[in-house]
């Protein structure tokens, strides 16, 4: 598989214009165990994380996407949108990646995204 599109929902229990901060860059280190980006030309624009870099492509109230690469592995973006759902939000996450090397298991990610975005919702619900 060279490519995969993936798309699902995230439940936090703040307002959407809150909740759509925990998906930046500081604001993933609320929830997130070693997530710890950094910032190369001083602002999120553009940001590290180990061997990937992600570029801010949008920025709104209520919408972030990034498009990212980890040379020799995969590319693509990400992207979350934050709609109210009563008290809360809730959040569509979207993955849209291209394998680049035999590393990618792009596979693996697809089958295992439902479970993925159950895990952020646990994170996010515990540290929120």
């Amino acid at each position: 598989m060279n490519q995969i599109s993936c798309r699902g929902t995230v439940r936090v229990p703040l307002p959407p214009d809150q909740a759509i901060e925990l998906f930046t860059p500081e604001g993933e280190r609320r929830w997130v165990a070693g997530w710890d980006p950094s910032y190369p030309g001083g602002d999120e624009a553009v940001f590290l994380t180990g061997a990937t870099t992600w570029v801010t492509v949008e920025r709104g109230d209520r919408v972030r996407r990034y498009a990212r690469v980890t040379p020799g592995v995969q590319a693509g973006t990400v992207s979350v949108a934050c709609a109210p759902d009563g008290a809360g939000t809730v959040a569509t996450v979207g993955y849209e990646l291209t394998a680049l090397g035999p590393d990618a298991d792009l596979a693996t990610f697809a089958a295992g995204y439902d479970d993925f975005l159950a895990g952020w919702e646990r994170e996010i619900a515990a540290r929120a």
